[in-house]
């Protein structure tokens, strides 16, 4: 292929993704995000008093406000079931979707998504009431299984009684309120999805006390924001908000100290705050943008300590959604 050629099908290429692109400029010409979540999980996205909306997924889509339009308040969430949120995002309904989905192949390649990085890494589990006597997986054949439609919960279970060479009985729900509801009425033996959120599930029941979470761990589950593929520039801009919080924890700047980093010398500490750079400039956003992000929600670390970590009721140990440096997955590409 000629150099003219190849330079004729970059051009078409930029074109093509130019027609679609925009996100940045729809969401600073409303004034805010519209953010897709779940709504009804407890430590992730859900309604708490006076309708304010709290949780790691939500964290997420505040931070991407405060680098947008310098305000984390700015967002209208959008709640939405497992059935409806993938569609939600590819027909424009919302900007961003931040609602425990996790990173497939086929999601990631044949739906026209992109997923912007991992906000908490997961796998699945099971829940069963005590009375059931089991105190593994492997001796659930026959039970009866309470489950959540269109998530790839559905689809693991089926892997693992198949490879275990079992078999269950399925009693699916569209939202995960019904799932909850009708797993603590007796209906099934036992509620199935990924592990942080069946600890935040055993809270909303009757008798927490009386139900039991398996120790096995069934499947990858890498839970993350989402946008529409074809504007990269909002693509960046989601995965570099999330970024900007993990680099935050890796540096030790928090939301408490971030103002004392002003007079910093330190070269690292200048192009993250935006006082040096043009780091801001390359997404298209104020110098300031990782700032406001801390500033105004936090480093990872902090997110995640007042969401699910263990002074709260789910208190989840950090584990895999450590830092790199302690051993966990989270890690930032360089800030430079």
């Amino acid at each position: 292929m000629t150099k003219i050629a190849k330079l004729s099908l970059a051009v078409l290429a930029i074109a093509g993704m130019s027609a679609t692109a925009g996100t940045l400029q729809d969401v600073q010409k409303d004034g805010f995000i519209k953010c897709g979540v779940d709504g009804g999980m407890p430590g992730f996205s859900e309604v708490v008093g006076g309708g304010v909306y709290k949780g790691i997924d939500v964290d997420g889509c505040r931070a991407v406000a405060a680098a947008v339009l310098g305000d984390a308040s700015k967002v209208k969430y959008v709640a939405l079931n497992a059935k409806e949120r993938l569609a939600a995002l590819q027909s424009g309904e919302i900007d961003l979707l931040a609602r425990v989905t996790t990173w497939t192949h086929t999601r990631d390649t044949a739906l026209g998504l992109n997923f912007a990085g991992v906000n908490y890494y997961d796998g699945q589990g099971f829940m069963v009431h005590k009375s059931l006597g089991v105190t593994s997986a492997k001796q659930l054949d026959g039970a009866s299984v309470c489950l959540q439609t269109g998530t790839t919960t559905e689809l693991n279970v089926a892997d693992y009684f198949r490879t275990q060479g079992m078999k269950y009985e399925t009693v699916a729900y569209d939202t995960n309120d019904q799932v909850v509801q009708s797993y603590d009425s007796g209906r099934c033996d036992v509620l199935t999805s990924d592990a942080s959120q069946l600890y935040g599930i055993k809270t909303k029941l009757t008798h927490p006390a009386d139900n039991i979470v398996l120790p096995e761990i069934i499947s990858k589950e890498p839970l993350g924001p989402v946008v529409r593929q074809g504007d990269d520039q909002w693509f960046n801009i989601v995965k570099w908000s999330f970024f900007a919080m993990v680099e935050a924890e890796e540096d030790g700047i928090t939301s408490k100290n971030i103002d004392s980093l002003a007079s910093s010398t330190n070269p690292k500490i200048k192009r993250f705050l935006g006082t040096e750079g043009t780091l801001g400039a390359n997404l298209g956003l104020n110098a300031d943008w990782a700032y406001q992000i801390v500033k105004q929600v936090g480093n990872y670390g902090e997110v995640f300590e007042r969401n699910i970590g263990t002074s709260t009721p789910l208190n989840i140990e950090r584990g895999l959604n450590a830092l790199w440096t302690n051993g966990g997955l989270q890690y930032s590409p360089p800030f430079r």
